[in-house]
């Protein structure tokens, strides 16, 4: 039977090697994170309305057929 190393030597190696791959990591730039939040933002607000519109489009035959 292989010995299986220890858990501290197992997670020394975790860490060594999430080192490693956080150095290959591309980080976006700070105008990059800004554009995509704003796209993101808009996205969300856009959604929002539609969300809202559709609501206000059900509801009104909805309650013309439970308030007669």
């Amino acid at each position: 039977m292989k010995n299986k190393p220890s858990v501290f030597a197992r997670i020394k190696n975790w860490f060594i090697d999430m080192k490693a791959e956080l150095k290959r990591v591309v980080w976006p730039s700070f105008k990059k994170i800004r554009s995509n939040t704003l796209v993101v933002l808009i996205f969300c607000l856009v959604i929002g309305v539609l969300i809202w519109v559709l609501d206000f489009v059900f509801k009104l035959p909805i309650g013309w057929i439970f308030n007669r």
